[in-house]
């Protein structure tokens, strides 16, 4: 996390086909499709200098494309995959800092921009002038365009050649929702994490989920927290998995918040740490 130079290469890749889709160049931390977050430098810096393999790719989705950031693990086996749902501030640095970190860990990451094509300009999300203007297009996302690049995505990346055919998911803050929401429209995921994101509310939603699901939660966090016992109860009623653990004194967003070095909350710094290796725990398992 500190300043450093950043590397920029572009080598030439032979296509493979991969659900009809067309692998692009390799690029590392050139051309980046995320926003500029104010504050994320130190997040920046970290992905950029990654000795990880980067990927920005392109994704059929019907008549979409969309964007998607790709790391891929530095081992000899083929690796599961996770598609990385963002937060409500779109496709940021700290995205892809984070999918570079569950690389480092041993899993193809993928974190597909949802807000690919909407952008001002016809991008995606680094098209956004600010922060609030971002929000405003991911509240009007519909939802069947959510769960169809999802799937498309989720298709995309079990079918790399690197990859072991199995797939997880896993959202923060908006994405967490998403991710517990994606669970119920896609049957063969393996697990679903869920950073303080809400449930669905309906029995005949989470009756469809096959995945187990594993919550994190802020204990500050009183607005999402208010939604556990009702998501607790209707899985429970089902008979589904779902497994959320609470860390006290943590606030919303603590898995960004407590990488920051800005941070004054130490609480931040130790749910996220303490979260992150319950994390990297169950995909161990999976």
């Amino acid at each position: 996390m500190r300043t450093a130079f950043v590397i920029i290469a572009a080598l030439s890749l032979a296509a493979i086909s991969t659900s009809a889709q067309d692998a692009p160049a390799f690029h590392h931390g050139a051309d980046s499709h995320a926003f500029n977050m104010p504050g994320q430098d130190w997040a920046k810096q970290r992905a950029d200098k990654s000795p990880r393999r980067q990927e920005w790719v392109s994704v059929n989705s019907g008549g979409r494309t969309v964007k998607a950031f790709l790391v891929y693990p530095e081992v000899k086996v083929k690796a599961m995959s996770i598609v990385v749902i963002h937060e409500v501030m779109g496709l940021t640095d700290w995205v892809r800092s984070l999918a570079d970190q569950l690389a480092e860990a041993g899993y193809i990451a993928i974190a597909p921009d949802l807000l690919s094509g909407l952008g001002p300009k016809g991008g995606g999300t680094a098209d956004f002038a600010d922060r609030s203007a971002i929000g405003q297009a991911i509240a009007a996302l519909p939802t069947e365009q959510i769960a169809a690049d999802l799937n498309s995505v989720a298709d995309y990346v079990s079918k790399l050649p690197t990859a072991n055919g199995n797939v997880a998911v896993a959202g923060f803050c908006y994405g967490g929702s998403q991710a517990f929401r994606f669970a119920t429209v896609r049957p063969n995921l393996v697990a679903a994490f869920v950073f303080y994101g809400s449930g669905p509310d309906k029995k005949e939603d989470v009756a469809r989920i096959n995945a187990p699901v594993y919550g994190f939660y802020g204990g500050a966090d009183e607005r999402v927290n208010a939604t556990i016992p009702r998501t607790q109860a209707l899985m429970k009623g089902v008979g589904k998995k779902f497994d959320p653990v609470v860390y006290e004194g943590a606030g919303h967003g603590f898995m960004r918040a407590g990488e920051d070095p800005a941070n004054l909350n130490e609480a931040n710094k130790w749910a996220r740490n303490e979260a992150w290796e319950r994390w990297k725990d169950i995909l161990k398992k999976l």
